[in-house]
């Protein structure tokens, strides 16, 4: 009796595991996102809340709770019950960037009251510059930069930010440039200047800037990919010339620590699904966003190396939040 219940068990088990991957959500979800409407995080939340709606007949509520840097809401996952009807956006600022940036004002421990639930879109960054600047190629940014060390300046949101590594990362791989940093309180106030000529250049997501290059008021020098955007397939690649200069900037979903394996299995699989549906593809084109489709092992696994990769940046340029 003894050695026949044992090799039943493991059937028992497996059992368990297959009625349990069938979690299906029984009432509304609500996504928090800590940033306003209309932005990247905003609009990927819709996207997928949308399609949830068409496809499944769920009831997905966006709920925008700003401050803090996006981590009010983010606080606010962690605090809810772990069980799958509350979930939030985190972007590459706050799970990869933050954590690796001496001084950043993070209000929770992102490792241990959160876990990654799926990577669901990305837009890659461009570098813009005041139209009269005299390079427009990345090998004359480069030349021109290393022949006039600490004359060259750039704008960014704020000392830690992904405009500030982004920039810096540019400045090492092209052999230690150096480079003035001007930070400013927001991306509208940054690019203004470069559009005005005060500060030389920008780094900042494609789909923030186009409408602006389109309008004559800024050039965009080059896109931090591998492949042209849908959005702007004209642009030339940074990576072209710099192979290490792919920054996606990412919008993906977490949950509460403690949220079961099974149930964040099936909320992944719920979400990258309903963000790659064909229906959505002129959607996500039109904001320059790709949809990434990392589930939870894939997305804690990028999290980590792109921590890894900021990390380097930081370091090589003594960067503080503070």
């Amino acid at each position: 009796m003894r050695r026949r219940s044992l090799l039943a068990a493991p059937i028992i088990l497996a059992a368990t595991r297959t009625a349990r991957a069938d979690w299906e959500p029984k009432q509304p979800i609500k996504i928090l996102v800590g940033y306003a409407p209309g932005g990247t995080a905003d609009i990927a939340a819709r996207i997928a809340a949308e399609t949830l709606s068409k496809k499944h007949g769920l009831t997905v509520v966006v709920d925008n709770k700003t401050g803090a840097g996006g981590f009010i809401a983010l606080k606010g996952v962690a605090q809810a019950p772990a069980d799958g009807y509350t979930v939030g956006i985190g972007i590459m600022g706050q799970l990869s960037v933050g954590p690796v940036v001496p001084g950043s004002n993070i209000p929770l421990d992102i490792d241990k009251e959160l876990v990654p639930v799926a990577n669901l879109v990305g837009v890659p960054m461009a570098l813009i510059v005041r139209m009269d600047a005299p390079f427009k190629t990345i090998p004359e940014f480069v030349a021109y930069a290393r022949a006039n060390p600490g004359k060259v300046s750039y704008a960014s949101t704020g000392l830690g930010s992904t405009n500030q590594l982004a920039a810096e990362f540019l400045a090492a791989e092209s052999g230690g440039l150096k480079l003035i940093h001007v930070p400013y309180r927001g991306g509208a106030p940054a690019i203004a200047d470069v559009a005005a000529g005060n500060v030389d250049m920008f780094f900042g997501n494609i789909s923030e800037l186009i409408s602006m290059a389109r309008g004559g008021k800024v050039r965009v020098l080059a896109l931090a990919a591998n492949k042209p955007s849908p959005l702007a397939p004209e642009l030339p690649l940074l990576t072209r010339d710099i192979p290490s200069l792919n920054i996606d900037n990412w919008f993906g979903l977490v949950g509460p620590a403690a949220l079961p394996a099974d149930v964040k299995e099936a909320i992944a699989k719920l979400f990258l699904e309903a963000i790659a549906d064909p229906s959505n593809k002129e959607t996500l084109d039109k904001q320059g966003l790709e949809a990434l489709g990392q589930g939870p092992a894939a997305f804690a696994a990028y999290i980590q190396k792109d921590r890894e990769r900021w990390a380097k940046v930081v370091k090589a340029g003594n960067i503080r939040a503070q």
